[in-house]
């Protein structure tokens, strides 16, 4: 195994997840329900043509760490049809994930869905080919969210969609979080070397309960290159004024409806 694949394997030792599956090939898992998991719910790791389907996942929304399936190392994933509702990530995917398809999640409460956290440790391997369609969120911390730790090891993201994603009163609907730094070992002294590219938003629509409805924060070191927007409908639902967008060190273009307005 490679130094991150070591990494990820102790903390799938070491964590009480509820259900793991590592190194497995050609797997269906459906019409599971799981609750009040002490870690993880369900936790794929180097594994390969795995679907996950109409499972039933639900914790405390102030639970910590137990989010509903996190995949990493694995390829050929798809996440479809499922309720969740957790204290952390609906679905989080971690490093070394290549062609992972999410649709038809119900996400609420929890953290949204998440691309990460990247670049905690060195020679991570690239996430590439992630779709997420058809989901919905209710009162969420985030929506769809790529997170990479500041400062990083180099690594990459590229070739990500969120597309159809209807969102209700979410604190953070759209949002790239280059300077995730929540405990140590992180220093906040350093740029994220992680490079973000190639991520289309396509038709997202619903109602931010922050006034920032899209947060686009890029590394400044490896700014985010090739970021699209298409079709977005965020409102506000606060008091002081219409939903805004923050955005820096992005390359990013736009097409049709922009709520709210594009930051750069």
């Amino acid at each position: 195994m490679d130094a991150d694949d070591v990494e990820a394997f102790k903390i799938f030792k070491r964590e009480a997840q509820s259900v793991k599956f590592n190194y497995i090939t050609n797997a269906s898992i459906q019409s599971i329900t799981s609750v009040d998991s002490k870690f993880f719910h369900f936790a794929i790791c180097e594994s390969e043509n795995i679907i996950v389907s109409n499972v039933k996942i639900s914790a405390p929304g102030d639970s910590p760490n137990t989010d509903g399936i996190h995949v990493s190392n694995s390829k050929n994933i798809k996440i479809l049809n499922s309720s969740i509702a957790t204290g952390d990530d609906c679905v989080s995917l971690g490093p070394g994930n290549t062609n992972v398809s999410i649709s038809g999640i119900s996400c609420g409460p929890g953290h949204g869905i998440s691309i990460g956290s990247l670049g905690k440790y060195p020679n991570e391997k690239t996430v590439k080919g992630i779709f997420v369609r058809n989901c919905t969120f209710s009162n969420t911390q985030n929506g769809v969210r790529i997170k990479t730790w500041a400062p990083s090891p180099p690594s990459k993201v590229t070739g990500v969609t969120f597309q159809d994603i209807v969102m209700y009163n979410i604190d953070n609907p759209i949002i790239i979080d280059q300077q995730y730094c929540p405990s140590k070992p992180c220093s906040a002294k350093g740029d994220s070397l992680v490079q973000i590219s190639d991520v289309n938003y396509i038709n997202i629509q619903g109602s931010s309960s922050s006034k920032v409805a899209v947060n686009v924060q890029c590394s400044p070191s490896f700014p985010c290159q090739g970021i699209k927007f298409n079709g977005i409908n965020i409102s506000y639902s606060g008091q002081g004024g219409p939903a805004t967008a923050s955005c820096s060190n992005v390359k990013a273009s736009f097409q049709g409806q922009q709520i709210p307005p594009p930051c750069v």
